[in-house]
């Protein structure tokens, strides 16, 4: 199963880009997803994530308030729009599936995707 992310690119400080990863239809509606991302000589970390339904997300501290996530069932697509950017949020950024409800672990995600690269500029 392969997640396809995409949506990555290069902007200035206080830009926004939207991020878009699209799942297959085997898997989508019945697992909750979320973006976690790697900067440079960093560990990976949990951004966000949806339910399944969408009713319920979660954030980390870095990003709420300035990113959102959403999901469009019928698309089998998942979204993370993020504004404000700062230099700071340039990494990698992954989507992954997770069969658990409530899950920030990237060891509870099943399914990844390859990454897609933001980076910010000062």
């Amino acid at each position: 199963v392969q997640l396809q992310a995409s949506g990555g690119g290069l902007v200035q400080a206080g830009g926004s880009l939207r991020l878009s990863c699209a799942a297959p239809v085997s898997i989508f509606s019945s697992y909750k997803m979320g973006w976690f991302r790697q900067a440079p000589g960093k560990e990976r970390e949990f951004v966000a994530g949806i339910s399944r339904s969408g009713g319920s997300t979660d954030y980390a501290d870095s990003v709420k308030g300035r990113f959102t996530i959403s999901r469009d069932n019928a698309k089998n697509t998942v979204f993370l729009q993020m504004n404000s950017l700062e230099p700071e949020d340039t990494a990698v950024y992954y989507c992954a599936a997770s069969t658990y409800q409530y899950a920030r672990a990237g060891a509870l995600y099943v399914y990844w995707g390859r990454g897609t690269l933001v980076t910010v500029s000062s």
